[in-house]
């Protein structure tokens, strides 16, 4: 039975990537595996791994409506890591630069600078800048994953 990939991007299966993280069965222990696993959590649906993973500081008593209204309506389609600064097995603070694209009807892209924190050898999620699109070049690949050059598809 050939192995799933991980939604994460990381070319690497489920079960050896971010599964683990999600079933409680290990912890991330960068900044940039953690920004990978909550991608994976809102791939696969898990609400309470995205609520578990972001810092209590920022916890609002609605989490867990707002992440299922959004879950029903968004197919997160890909990830790619722009940036990581710190966020390493020995730091206490990280951010990651990444870039998302997502499917809610229409084809979008979130571009986010994240912050993390480490308590408690925890990475956990604190807040994110959204950052502007990052659109490709005209005869470059779409981002939508169409398979068409950017100035056919959305250009």
């Amino acid at each position: 039975m050939p192995s799933i990939l991980c939604p994460c991007g990381s070319n690497r299966s489920y079960t050896s990537c971010c599964q683990p993280y999600l079933t409680a069965a290990d912890i991330a222990p960068t900044a940039e595996a953690l920004m990978r696993s909550r991608y994976s959590a809102y791939c696969e649906g898990e609400v309470d791994y995205l609520i578990t993973t972001r810092h209590i500081s920022t916890r609002k008593f609605d989490d867990r409506i707002n992440l299922v209204r959004s879950l029903k309506t968004t197919v997160w389609e890909s990830l790619r890591i722009i940036n990581t600064q710190k966020g390493r097995k020995n730091d206490t603070a990280g951010s990651v630069e990444f870039i998302a694209i997502y499917k809610q009807p229409e084809w979008g892209q979130l571009h986010e600078r994240s912050k993390f924190i480490k308590e408690n050898k925890r990475w956990f999620y604190v807040d994110g800048e959204m950052l502007p699109p990052v659109l490709p070049k005209r005869n470059h690949p779409c981002w939508c994953g169409s398979g068409k050059k950017f100035k056919h598809c959305h250009g």
